[in-house]
């Protein structure tokens, strides 16, 4: 991999800015997410009454600090990337132990905390099936509050690329604040980089995503369900060519069958890296995203990024938790793509 020197002293790879919850993680082979009303592979927010009983239907639980653009810098700071984190927590339990958490991975912070009204800090209740497939039921709570005046320049500003996470768009201040993000962005020579989240949450926001696809983001990162459903298209050679009309680099997963990078010029499928056995699917996009921003970053061309990101792909699905608990630094070095 061809690559320019890493982001000069002060400078950043790539700040997120996104939902910040603590992950709350079960193995669920009897599949006690169905008893509580949740639907399988999705990502299904709840409120705060149902918080105590999601709990009870888990058994025993991991907890780690997670959220999906959290996860992606987490993954950029086990690569050996300079990152930053913006988001919302509550002063409790919950919210110092994801502030520890990231800043334990060496990620630059700017948190902004829950005013009377805003809620706890957000947790994402995690069952993961036997199928490896995961269904979440997510408290948004503080961190889908995050206001404007929440948001400083600063990491956005001294970053190759901003990382705004789709799932914000479910509460109306975290939208004014993307739209302040991207301006920043711009103004400051920072790519936007888009997740469109889930197929769900394309469905919830298709229009206002389509805007800020078209006129905002730099890099679209999508998989098959949500591409399809951003242009309601059933054939993905459709929705293909809408991006390819549209002109914006996008990387679009497609699981075991690896991954496709369109570009004005075309598509280029790029394979999914052999794992023996699949233990978790979660977080296996936020990471895709971890290794194909960080390598944007560096320069290398978007289909060397995909190839990194794949390798880390391959990492966080081979045991339970959407975080590396590889160093993907070395396992990077190793396969040649840093």
């Amino acid at each position: 991999m061809t690559l320019r020197p890493k982001p000069a002293p002060g400078r950043l790879a790539v700040t997120g800015i996104g939902n910040a919850l603590l992950d709350i993680m079960a193995k669920d082979p009897e599949e006690a997410f169905a008893k509580v009303g949740l639907t399988k592979a999705a990502m299904n927010l709840i409120n705060h009454d149902q918080l105590d009983e999601v709990y009870r239907a888990m058994g025993p639980t991991i907890e780690m600090g997670g959220g999906s653009a959290a996860n992606t810098i987490a993954g950029v700071a086990a690569l050996g990337g300079t990152s930053g984190f913006i988001g919302k927590v509550a002063e409790d339990e919950f919210g110092q132990r994801f502030i520890s958490d990231m800043k334990s991975l060496g990620v630059e912070l700017d948190m902004a905390f829950a005013r009377e009204g805003d809620g706890v800090t957000g947790r994402c209740h995690v069952f993961v099936t036997a199928d490896a497939q995961r269904t979440m039921a997510t408290y948004l709570g503080a961190a889908n509050q995050l206001r404007m005046d929440d948001i400083k320049q600063d990491l956005i500003a001294r970053s190759e690329i901003t990382y705004v996470e789709g799932y914000l768009y479910d509460l109306p201040p975290s939208k004014e604040a993307i739209h302040k993000v991207t301006n920043f962005a711009h103004e400051h020579d920072s790519m936007v980089a888009l997740s469109l989240s889930d197929s769900f949450c394309v469905d919830r926001h298709r229009r206002d995503f389509l805007e800020l696809v078209t006129n905002d983001v730099d890099v679209l990162l999508a998989n098959e369900a949500e591409i399809l459903s951003l242009f309601q298209v059933t054939d993905l050679q459709r929705a293909y060519d809408s991006l390819e009309e549209i002109g914006v680099l996008s990387v679009i997963t497609r699981g075991p069958t690896g991954a496709d990078v369109v570009t004005y010029s075309g598509v280029v499928s790029v394979p999914a890296m052999d794992v023996p056995v699949v233990v978790d699917q979660n977080g296996a996009g936020d990471l895709f995203a971890s290794g194909f921003l960080f390598g944007l970053a560096l320069g290398a061309d978007p289909v060397e990024a995909a190839n990194l990101g794949s390798l880390c792909a391959g990492e966080v699905i081979s045991h339970l938790g959407a975080r590396p608990e590889s160093n993907l630094e070395e396992l990077a070095t190793n396969a040649g793509f840093l």
